[in-house]
């Protein structure tokens, strides 16, 4: 099993809000599956930024 993650609580918190996942499973989701969700999050906020109308 991998150990928590190394990041400070108010990061746990704000990353637990913007990918809907409770704070214990964050907190040991594994490293790459985190990226991975992180890279999925900001291409949907840069996908939402192109579209608004300028």
């Amino acid at each position: 099993m991998s150990k928590p993650l190394q990041i400070s609580p108010d990061t746990a918190i704000k990353l637990s809000k913007e990918l809907n996942v409770p704070i214990e499973n964050l907190m040991h989701m594994p490293r790459h599956i985190l990226l991975q969700k992180l890279a999925e999050l900001a291409k949907s906020e840069a996908d939402k930024g192109e579209s608004k109308p300028q």
